[in-house]
């Protein structure tokens, strides 16, 4: 058998009895034939409470010392889970990014993997060892601790799993993927095998079981990626190049509460200050996601896009070096999204979309397509509505 990375997320190891039932799953898993590496996320909420003490310092804790912090969580949970593996009788270490120089690049909170070395790896794996390694965290070409942002344990073990040419599983707490979140749905079911391009749309719109970095890296070196509930025997789902789908328009549907809109009112028509002020956002690493135009009238347009909350005030920050009018910002808006490669070849999905929510009186603020997805803004509180009447609608 050959070698398989798993990441374990930090509701399956909240608790130190979580911890050992983690290592009972590993050892079991090593006795079948295989070699492991185990890559850990921090327990629980230790990284909210890690920015909770920051913010007991200070309103703005400087980003490099703020990365210091967060990524002590995971080293506790690495060394923990060791210590639980060797307690079983199985020898096990544990590794932090720098010693197996996890060199990343970009800024702080947001960092990419840019290299690993995994000759350590291989040769605690040749000692017969179970290898764990403290995710979400790197270190940049000036020696600092940096971290991956949201999703970076997954981010982690699937760059781990493509050096090593391993299979990779995400193990958290839940069973699996499911066409819409049955927390917000009842009905919802769970999908046996994804596409990369289908789950990276879903990802990056807000379904919060894979990260799209994750997804993105294990499309780009064809590692197929194996979600499922931790400590469980039930069949999770495969994310991999799926040969035949079914024709079936959409394959999930995904919401997020975590956008703001931003609308600059009549500001020149001008394709220079336009191209400025989005680069200038971008320089932040502050991600535009939706945009909208209104036709030029006396020189003069509306432009309206989307970027996530936590970066509302950094935005603004650039937006009043360019213009002096006050931007009009909308906080109480969910962005819904349908996805499907059968978009490709069937026609009629976006009627059938807009017909439901102009039968239910769900006002649209902002749309976006793509091939294989449609996205739009609507008021918060029709989110709940609008998720059970789209499902039913293409059978969800």
């Amino acid at each position: 058998m050959g070698i398989i990375v798993q990441k374990y997320g930090g509701s399956s190891v909240a608790t130190t009895e979580k911890i050992k039932r983690v290592a009972k799953s590993v050892i079991d898993r090593k006795n079948k034939g295989n070699k492991l590496v185990v890559v850990i996320s921090a327990m629980g909420d230790t990284t909210d409470e890690l920015i909770e003490l920051a913010g007991g310092i200070t309103k703005n804790p400087d980003k490099r010392e703020l990365d210091a912090l967060l990524a002590t969580g995971e080293m506790i949970s690495s060394s923990l889970l060791a210590m639980a593996i060797k307690d079983l009788g199985y020898d096990a270490i544990s590794f932090n990014a720098f010693q197996i120089q996890l060199k990343t690049n970009g800024i702080y909170g947001k960092s990419l993997i840019e290299d690993i070395n995994v000759a350590p790896i291989k040769k605690a794996l040749e000692e017969d060892k179970i290898v764990v390694v403290a995710g979400f965290q790197g270190i940049s070409d000036e020696g600092d601790i940096t971290t991956l942002g949201r999703g970076g344990s997954d981010t982690t073990a699937v760059a781990i799993a493509v050096k090593l040419e391993a299979e990779c599983e995400i193990y958290t707490d839940v069973d699996g993927i499911y066409n819409v979140d049955p927390r917000l749905y009842k009905n919802a079911k769970k999908i046996n095998e994804i596409s990369y391009e289908e789950m990276l749309e879903l990802s990056s719109l807000g379904a919060q079981v894979m990260h799209s970095r994750s997804v993105e890296l294990g499309q780009k070196y064809n590692i197929p990626i194996y979600v499922g509930l931790s400590c469980s025997d039930i069949v999770g789902t495969y994310i991999k190049e799926v040969e035949s789908m079914e024709t079936k328009p959409v394959t999930g549907l995904a919401v997020s509460d975590d956008d703001v809109s931003i609308t600059l009112l009549n500001i020149e028509y001008d394709i220079n200050l336009l191209s400025d002020i989005f680069e200038s956002i971008a320089s932040r690493k502050i991600n535009v996601d939706m945009i909208s135009q209104t036709a030029p009238q006396n020189g003069n347009v509306n432009i309206s896009f989307t970027i996530p909350k936590a970066d509302l005030n950094e935005c603004l920050e650039v937006i009043g070096g360019y213009v002096s009018n006050r931007p009009v910002i909308d906080e109480d808006i969910t962005k819904f999204s349908i996805v499907g490669i059968g978009m490709k070849t069937t026609s009629g999905v976006a009627s059938r979309l807009f017909k439901v929510f102009k039968e239910n009186n769900i006002q649209v603020k902002m749309i976006t397509t793509s091939e294989i997805r449609i996205t739009c803004t609507i008021n918060r509180n029709d989110k709940l509505k609008a998720v059970e009447l789209v499902a039913k609608e293409f059978n969800l």
